[in-house]
């Protein structure tokens, strides 16, 4: 049996989304099974989900080659290469992306364009992704800080937390905490199945499924916060 775009909504009602829900999603499309209308249904059930004043993330990352990336960034046109479902989604009228060459975010929803608008702006923390004439990666100005700074939610969907990219704001917090102290620190990169287990013990998640997915909810700011905290404390 194909799975209906209703039943897909009431899923994710489960799981424990709400309205007015800001909603940045990481998803395995193939992982929730037959859908009718196919990954339409999908984006529907996610929009009612949020309703009229929510916002639904998704990330449109260019990560080809590194070196590649800049020379073949076109906002409008370089396809997203972190999974079919947001390459469909990058594509859908009314969906609106950040420019940012590697880091792009696209978004659907109330204050959409706003949102994703402010990419290229200079403010907030460094992060080695950072290259002119583009912003701060995950500057003040960036989506996924927005994202993060607005209380967010992060869903995954039939995925685990390799493709867990807020690890990187983590890491950018860190570093940049580090560097007051002494400028040529390295960046830390943290090992992403591990800092999701320790995430798991602290029992912040909605576990559940989205047809046949398995699928995680939780907050961005309680998930990089206390990443940032642990790593800390471990020092």
């Amino acid at each position: 049996m194909a799975f209906t775009q209703i039943q897909l909504f009431e899923d994710l009602i489960r799981l424990g989304v709400q309205p007015d829900d800001i909603l940045f999603v990481h998803s395995s499309f193939k992982s929730i099974g037959p859908i009718i209308s196919g990954a339409s249904s999908v984006v529907k059930a996610l929009q009612d989900a949020v309703g009229p004043h929510g916002l639904v993330l998704m990330p449109s990352f260019n990560l080809i080659e590194h070196k590649r990336r800049a020379a073949l960034w076109e906002t409008d046109s370089t396809p997203s290469t972190t999974g079919w479902l947001t390459e469909y989604f990058r594509c859908l009228p009314n969906t609106f992306r950040s420019d940012h060459y590697s880091h792009s975010v696209a978004a659907r929803g109330t204050n959409a364009e706003a949102f994703v608008s402010e990419h290229t702006k200079t403010d907030g923390f460094d992060s080695p992704w950072d290259l002119e004439p583009w912003g701060k990666t995950f500057g003040t100005a960036s989506p996924m800080f927005k994202a993060y700074e607005q209380n967010g939610q992060i869903l995954m969907i039939g995925v685990d937390y390799q493709s867990s990219t807020y690890i990187h704001l983590a890491e950018v917090i860190i570093w940049n905490m580090q560097r007051i102290h002494r400028e040529n620190v390295p960046f830390p990169q943290l090992d992403r199945v591990s800092c999701g287990k320790y995430w798991e013990t602290l029992g912040q998640i909605s576990e559940g499924f989205v047809g046949n997915a398995r699928c995680k909810l939780f907050g961005i700011r309680n998930y990089v916060d206390s990443l940032v905290n642990h790593y800390v404390i471990s020092m």
